[in-house]
């Protein structure tokens, strides 16, 4: 679609904040992640900020060692069911698993939203990362599948996702009451797809939606990741360090679109940032401060263990040199294990700095500042492609999330790099994302 180029915004909703001591903080409700009427407030305010879409993460099982509130939290394709009740325009995504699911499952359960929702969903396709193996201890497997393995099965998963969504043509569903046709048979189609991990028949028992197919987004940033994304992701999440490095990955990605037919406008890429705001840089700071000194040194680090292959930090003390960490090899996310590493053997961190200088929410960067310095960071990011847009993993909410939207929004508005209102009803229509044809109706064409 054509129009002036304008910042995307996702909101990464998670209970109290991103920030590992975020649920101590006096403001908080440390319930929230399982608070339906505050996660609809979160997403109603996101909403008034003009937010493309409220984001849902997920875990699949309990690691002690990560954030306190992946602990308790609901699923997210029935979070964002409610939260589609609460909302008219804001996009929904929620995360599910290619390793742990089943794609004629989740093709029904993501249609659904999307029709509930009147065409606002997106799915965040994961492939699950999980560095203690309890993951696969959850669904009758004795460990987690390696990165490639978990890549192979997502190549198919997404494949057959997207026949199923495609099953029925926009114009199946006649209901003549005067001939008693229900459906038009022809325009109705099984996919028919055997791989290697799938074989599933088909056709889906839901209409196609009125946005064609819910929104694919996607995380990946390894090579086999970045592939993924090419061929089939609409959004990407990425969490870069700085911005050159954004700018290297943004052209290295939009690059290898050609390769699958697709245009640059096809594909929409969000640096993941935690804004903290304050009427001056001081007062920023002392927010940012106040966290900080909320946080137990190994209790941060029990978090970078859990990113970083279930380290034991026991063994050693904060002011020992990071590379002297043994680091045992990750199942995680490589991009962001391999991104880790540089930046401590570059800086030469010591193990009480880790979690203040990896995690984008224990951070202090150029998001954390007055609400024009925390524009003209995103601003930069925007202009010099780093980015087409951020999901902004707030640190404290509601406060952060509050402060965003009544204070940056106006000023990214005034700049003119950021809507005024929606411009329509879908995500794709926020998201500037064309309606896919539908495959089997092409098709019919050509012949």
């Amino acid at each position: 679609m054509g129009g002036k180029r304008q910042i995307k915004l996702a909101a990464y909703l998670i209970g109290t904040g991103m920030h590992v001591a975020s649920w101590k903080h006096p403001l908080s409700n440390p319930n929230a992640s399982i608070d339906i009427k505050q996660l609809q407030n979160l997403a109603k305010k996101a909403e008034s900020g003009k937010f493309d879409i409220a984001f849902i993460a997920d875990s699949l099982a309990i690691n002690h060692e990560s954030h306190p509130q992946i602990l308790n939290r609901l699923d997210p394709v029935i979070q964002i069911t409610a939260l589609a009740a609460a909302t008219e325009k804001i996009g929904l995504g929620a995360t599910a698993s290619t390793t742990y699911s089943e794609p004629y499952v989740l093709a029904r359960q993501i249609s659904s939203v999307d029709h509930i929702s009147g065409g606002r969903a997106a799915w965040n396709l994961v492939t699950t990362a999980d560095a203690t193996g309890e993951t696969a201890q959850n669904f009758s497997r004795e460990k987690h599948w390696e990165h490639n393995h978990r890549y192979e099965r997502a190549e198919e998963f997404i494949d057959v996702v997207k026949g199923l969504w495609d099953s029925w043509e926009d114009d199946a569903f006649v209901y003549n009451k005067e001939t008693g046709q229900f459906y038009d048979r022809e325009r109705v189609h099984e996919i028919n797809y055997k791989g290697n991990y799938f074989s599933v028949k088909g056709p889906l028992n839901i209409a196609r939606s009125i946005q064609g197919q819910p929104v694919v987004v996607q995380a990946g940033a390894s090579k086999p990741g970045q592939r993924l994304a090419a061929r089939t992701a609409e959004v990407v999440f990425v969490h870069w360090d700085n911005l050159d490095t954004g700018k290297t990955h943004y052209k290295r990605l939009k690059g290898q679109l050609d390769e699958f037919n697709r245009s640059e406008n096809d594909l929409l890429i969000l640096q993941g940032i935690s804004p903290i705001i304050g009427t001056t840089e001081e007062e920023a700071i002392a927010k940012y401060t106040e966290l900080q000194n909320l946080i137990d040194p190994f209790v941060g680090l029990k978090f970078v263990s859990g990113y970083m292959g279930n380290v034991d930090f026991s063994k050693y003390s904060l002011d020992t040199p990071a590379i002297e960490v043994e680091f045992p090899k990750s199942n995680s996310i490589q991009s962001q294990v391999n991104e880790f590493m540089k930046i401590i053997k570059e800086e030469n961190l010591k193990v009480g700095e880790l979690y203040g200088r990896l995690f984008g929410a224990g951070k202090r960067d150029g998001f954390v500042g007055t609400p024009e310095q925390v524009a003209d960071e995103m601003e930069k990011w925007f202009v010099e492609k780093a980015a087409d847009g951020f999901m902004i993993q707030f640190p404290l909410l509601p406060r952060d999330l509050e402060d965003f939207v009544e204070k940056v929004v106006p000023i990214l508005q005034q700049r003119g790099i950021y809507r005024e209102d929606y411009e329509g009803d879908t995500l794709r229509d926020h998201l500037g994302l064309r309606k896919p044809v539908n495959r089997f109706a092409r098709e019919k064409v050509k012949k």
